[in-house]
């Protein structure tokens, strides 16, 4: 039980329900089959709290080492996705069927999980960028992680804002929501370069993180979603004179066109993401070569932000019926993985694939340190900086030269590295 305790990790968090999926077609029964799938959800949230809590409670120094952990640290910010999706799912099944003390409580806790996602993303970035050093031949779509609690806070103003009795706390809500929503799009776009010059230069990534390249899917998904909703909320909220004296109806009506398009334009984005991950898995299947990780979830959680998108581009186009179809179809496909993922996630524990010592994501548990400024430097340039042959013969003058400190200085004579003369 310690074993299993002291590596445990915030990539647990990664292990959650269907999320705000919002199906069209309604049937007998899915309303509470949406409600154990969100009760479901909180149950799993605290489980993973009060794990990581002992984690941390039994091996103090494992907090501190969380955070500086090249790979456990990208995931710190999925306790606050989770914490998002939780506030989003109590929006769509309690506001309305509460008083006014919920909203007024959803609203403030709206205000905190942008605070939240803000302080997560940009702390977790610096901790980052001043005690990591990463090379391209590294970069996985992972490292979008914590720029994806950013991402969830459009979706949330969506489905909160229309819950909203006052229209200016309302409007108030949709402007924070594109605003942050901005931010994690934004963001991700530019790490997306990164993935892809990555595949231009070192090809796929191994087989036990090639799901992570759906993670790619996520930020346009998210960012669909968020902004539609919004839009769609906005000609409500906005006063007569919003953007200019008797500008209100028609800047709410354009808002809620700009939005659309914007999202369709996203969607064939997402869906090429899509494509190009479900391909780039054709191999792995082909040789059944693909044991369980962690990153399966990715299979998951970034897929249903596709399909979220899906339902969101149908409502745009009036209810378009082969686009919610297609929604319909990828829910069942993301409940029909999740189950599978699930499953083989018990399997991974049974015979020691996870939660277990120097086994994937824990791999460099216990033993992993930080690098010295030298050690890092000695180790980039003995590979080269670059790969090429000049770099590899830079980096083999540099070993040379480190190799030579502290070295008698007749050695160095006797060996011909040194240019000075000898005076007798």
């Amino acid at each position: 039980m310690d074993m299993v305790l002291y590596d445990y990790g915030y990539w647990w968090y990664r292990k959650r329900t269907i999320h705000w999926v919002t199906v069209p077609f309604r049937f007998h029964g899915i309303y509470a089959l949406g409600c154990i799938f969100f009760i479901l959800n909180i149950v799993l949230f605290l489980f993973n709290v009060i794990t990581i809590s002992l984690r941390f409670y039994w091996f103090p120094k494992t907090f501190k080492a969380s955070f500086l952990h090249p790979t456990e640290s990208l995931f710190i910010p999925a306790a606050i996705i989770s914490f998002g999706t939780i506030l989003i799912n109590i929006s769509q099944y309690g506001v309305d069927q509460t008083g006014v003390w919920l909203e007024k409580t959803m609203l403030i806790l709206f205000w905190i999980d942008c605070g939240l996602a803000i302080s997560f993303s940009i702390g977790i970035y610096l901790i980052m960028w001043s005690t990591q050093t990463f090379t391209i031949s590294q970069m996985t779509p992972v490292w979008i992680f914590p720029a994806y609690p950013l991402l969830i806070i459009g979706p949330h103003a969506g489905n909160l804002a229309p819950k909203i009795s006052d229209p200016n706390r309302a409007l108030l809500v949709i402007l924070s929501g594109y605003v942050i929503q901005g931010i994690g799009f934004l963001v991700s776009l530019m790490i997306y370069s990164a993935f892809i010059y990555r595949l231009m230069t070192q090809k796929l990534p191994r087989e036990s993180l090639r799901p992570g390249m759906f993670i790619s899917v996520g930020p346009s998904g998210f960012t669909i979603s968020g902004i539609v909703t919004m839009g769609q909320a906005l000609p409500a909220v906005v006063p007569e004179d919003f953007m200019g004296k008797g500008m209100g109806e028609l800047a709410g009506k354009v808002g809620m066109i700009v939005a659309n398009f914007m999202g369709l334009w996203l969607w064939g984005l997402a869906l090429w993401f899509f494509l190009v991950s479900v391909g780039a898995h054709y191999s792995c299947v082909r040789r059944g070569k693909m044991d369980f990780a962690m990153t399966w979830y990715s299979f998951i959680f970034p897929n249903t932000a596709l399909t979220t998108a899906t339902f969101a581009i149908a409502k745009a186009l009036d209810g378009n019926k082969p686009i919610q179809y297609v929604g319909c179809a990828m829910t069942i496909l993301v409940i029909l993985t999740w189950l599978v993922v699930f499953g083989m996630m018990f399997r991974a524990i049974k015979i020691h694939q996870i939660l277990w010592p120097q086994k994937q994501e824990d791999r460099t548990e216990g033993g992993w340190k930080q690098q010295s400024a030298e050690e890092q430097r000695r180790r980039r340039y003995e590979g080269g900086l670059d790969g090429s042959e000049e770099g590899r013969s830079r980096g083999w003058s540099m070993v040379r030269t480190l190799s030579r400190r502290g070295r008698p200085e007749g050695d160095a004579r006797k060996r011909g590295w040194s240019f000075r003369t000898d005076p007798n």
